[in-house]
């Protein structure tokens, strides 16, 4: 099938790579120029384990090509997504101007049949806005706009997209109901479903979804801080809870917050919506605000720890700037309210990751130290804090630690390390919602 994507960012690039992947022919649009001319000379812009060696494969034998026309996307492609940026407005509401403005220039330029896809996050009910924006000069004759929400994780995206637990579609349209059935078919052999609804229920399945994986984080976030008033030891109440069948084990990791591009917008645009239509989202609301307070933990155990004053000229070493391991992204990252925090209290910061380090450089510049290794964090650092939870960082040499921490502190924001062990070594050791090792 010729398939057209429009954005490559982290959603299309990985989108239009594992189409490819399964012999379509697919035409990637950028605006960006210079990203453009990056991914023709085989460059990958963004870091995601498995899909260079896809990229790789079907850039070289020419089923996967970049533009910056859109012109050429509309001549190449039948089927055409939209993966274009909704960041937050200022008042929190997903911002729909670039896949208007992009829906609007196809409008003019589009000549047969052509079935239009939103697979950015979007609210429920921009379908009918793009579908108006491709009435204004097309003939409804012409086009189908199609809801296709992705649900992919950072991290393990090219897996989540090649075998998917399900694929959600959104159409009333049987003509496009059967082309997305064609395209989705290589993905589904195992007999996952391909879930066919409405176009509002499609854009509402991804906001819910998002919306319960964050409830769930909170929920556990604040029963670590409980436990650790009340002396429990969260990873046991963890394990006790997931072993309930009509829970389930996932996304009950206590830690400092959830962050990336999809939880924090997405938790916020659907309660922004409920909010437009005089509903209020109680649940959500306060997601949001334990999330705010649960990204600063570490940072206020490490003040307390030295006190206000103490805390002044103090060097922290950070292990993990990106919001999850296998990934360089940072956009709301708990590390960087960390940093913050921290640089506003007086300490200073020394900080290592496997793959945010220029991401953070960009928004830190010389304000903290950035060093090529973990261990090289250590040197002259009174404390180490653990933010995210790669796994270079599970089974340290906790020797090196000792010799090259002013002080045996350690402050982990993702519970990586055994209490018992840390007792036996000598640190000081804290943790989230269990007990605290002291040295």
């Amino acid at each position: 099938m010729k398939i057209a994507v429009v954005g490559t960012g982290y959603v299309g690039l990985v989108t239009g790579t594992c189409f490819a992947e399964t012999g379509n022919e697919v035409l990637c649009v950028d605006i960006d120029a210079a990203k453009v001319e990056r991914m023709r000379s085989g460059e990958v812009p963004i870091y995601e384990p498995g899909l260079e060696v896809i990229f790789e494969r079907n850039t070289r034998q020419e089923r996967l090509k970049f533009t910056t026309k859109l012109q050429d996307a509309v001549d190449h492609a039948d089927i055409i997504f939209l993966a274009l940026p909704t960041p937050p407005g200022e008042d929190g509401s997903a911002d729909l101007s670039y896949i208007l403005a992009v829906a609007r220039d196809l409008s003019k330029i589009i000549t047969r049949y052509t079935v239009v896809i939103d697979k950015s996050t979007v609210p429920v009910g921009t379908s009918e806005k793009v579908h108006a924006a491709l009435a204004e000069n097309l003939d409804e004759s012409l086009f189908d706009v199609v809801s296709n929400p992705e649900f992919l994780r950072e991290g393990v995206a090219v897996e989540d997209f090649m075998k998917p637990d399900r694929v959600v579609i959104g159409t009333s349209s049987e003509r496009a109901r059967k082309q997305m059935e064609k395209l989705y078919a290589p993905f589904v052999r195992s007999g996952n479903p391909v879930i066919m609804m409405d176009e509002r229920s499609a854009e509402m399945t991804k906001y819910a979804a998002n919306s319960y994986l964050a409830t769930r984080i909170s929920f556990m976030n604040e029963i670590a801080n409980l436990c650790e008033i009340l002396g429990a030891d969260v990873d046991a109440v963890r394990k006790g809870m997931g072993s309930d069948t009509r829970i389930g084990k996932r996304f009950l990791f206590p830690g400092v917050g959830y962050g990336g591009s999809c939880f924090p917008k997405d938790v916020q645009a659907l309660a922004m919506t409920a909010g437009q239509n005089e509903y209020d989202f109680k649940i959500l609301k306060s997601v949001m605000n334990v999330n705010d307070i649960q990204r600063m933990r570490i940072a206020d155990k490490v003040i307390a720890h030295f006190g206000e004053d103490g805390i002044k000229g103090k060097t922290i070493a950070l292990w993990g700037l990106a919001f999850k391991p296998n990934t360089d992204d940072i956009r709301e990252a708990p590390a960087i309210y960390t940093i913050e925090k921290l640089l506003e209290a007086g300490a200073n910061i020394r900080a290592f990751d496997p793959e945010a380090m220029d991401n953070i450089r960009a928004i830190f510049g010389d304000k903290i130290t950035l060093v090529d290794e973990q261990y090289e964090a250590l040197i002259g650092a009174d404390a180490l804090a653990i933010m995210t939870e790669w796994q270079v960082f599970r089974t340290p040499s906790f020797d090196v630690l000792a010799k090259l921490l002013n002080e045996k502190v350690i402050f982990d924001g993702r519970n990586l390390y055994d209490l018992d062990q840390m007792r036996e070594l000598g640190f000081h050791y804290d943790s989230i919602g269990r007990n605290k090792v002291m040295s």
